[in-house]
């Protein structure tokens, strides 16, 4: 088995230097950090964690909470997938280990905080499915240190981490109408979802600003998936003013919407114009291509992570985040393209 001498001196490193990355990660530089441990997994290098938990008082394990909607495939969410990866070499890069967290079938009030405890976890990543079960605001209140993804937390050490929707929303909007478009719909995400409600707020303040006339029936909810934008998109096609363009705030819903479009002998962008949000892997590959907000997915898991380690060293909660949105023009806004 490789030893820390051995990787220290294949890095040209101090073994203090090697075992600061593994057991105070923080304060080596990122670039050493990543050499360290990209070496380490190459030569086979295991530190040891019985001493390195004894000396720190630390598990060195996070627990990742998703608490989905039984009847929705959560997990399987290509955005969700992409945060994920960000977010498991965010932490790996910091000596981190990302564990599921599952509650056993418990439904108490305090079922998660009692999870967390019993897994030595450090500390918690949640990730918003618009639950308000209040076990996740008791884990919130514990002390545990806990990072939100898109879900607003309250606690001691307690942050959470999301994108600029509305101003997202806002973008999406206005290029829109800078493509010539005056009667613009939108398909919403759950009314109930931080993200879907601030997407909303976007662009009914878009449409205000650029004195363009709201709707109500212009404006469809949905759920985040293909089947529920293409079912709100076909709404949509049904009323008496058929809309010009359509803001969807998921780019799961938009492939929907483009499915529908496409069955009801539309052409996009044409007949309608299409902007998504959130510019996943297939948004690129759909014909024509899918205009659309994109997320600082990377950026997500790496201030989560941030946020977390802070927390987990003894600082107090940071700030929430607030991400910048990207407008990523394609063919379904504009010919052109």
């Amino acid at each position: 088995m490789a030893t820390i001498r051995e990787l220290a001196r294949l890095c040209g490193v101090s073994p203090a230097t090697v075992s600061r990355v593994f057991n105070n990660p923080e304060v080596v530089n990122a670039k050493t950090r990543e050499q360290v441990l990209r070496t380490a997994r190459q030569i086979g290098y295991l530190p040891n964690e019985s001493a390195r938990t004894l000396a720190t008082k630390k598990s060195f394990m996070v627990g990742l909470l998703w608490d989905t909607d039984h009847r929705r495939p959560g997990w399987r969410h290509p955005f969700f997938q992409e945060i994920l990866i960000g977010l498991k070499t965010a932490l790996s890069g910091r000596g981190y280990h990302l564990l599921m967290l599952a509650t056993s079938g418990e439904h108490t009030d305090d079922a998660y905080v009692r999870a967390a405890r019993r897994h030595n976890l450090d500390g918690v990543v949640m990730i918003d499915s618009g639950t308000s079960d209040p076990s996740l605001r008791h884990l919130a209140e514990s002390g545990v240190p806990c990072v939100s993804l898109d879900r607003p937390v309250q606690g001691p050490r307690a942050t959470y981490v999301t994108s600029d929707n509305v101003g997202g929303a806002r973008q999406a909007v206005r290029h829109l109408h800078e493509q010539g478009r005056q009667a613009i719909a939108t398909i919403t995400g759950p009314a109930h979802t931080r993200p879907g409600a601030e997407r909303l707020q976007g662009y009914q303040e878009e449409l205000a600003l650029l004195r363009l006339p709201y709707r109500p029936e212009h404006v469809a909810e949905g759920d985040f998936y293909v089947t529920g934008g293409e079912a709100a998109m076909r709404r949509l096609l049904e009323t008496d003013e058929r809309p010009d363009a359509v803001f969807v705030a998921g780019d799961e819903m938009a492939v929907g919407a483009l499915r529908a479009i496409a069955e009801a002998g539309l052409k996009v962008p044409e007949d309608i114009a299409v902007v998504g949000f959130d510019d996943i892997e297939v948004a690129a590959l759909v014909p024509p291509g899918l205009t659309t907000i994109a997320q600082d997915k990377d950026g997500f898991g790496a201030a989560a992570a941030e946020a977390l380690v802070s927390m987990i060293n003894g600082a107090d909660a940071p700030p929430a985040r607030i991400l910048p949105t990207t407008l990523v023009v394609r063919g379904s806004s504009t010919p052109s393209i």
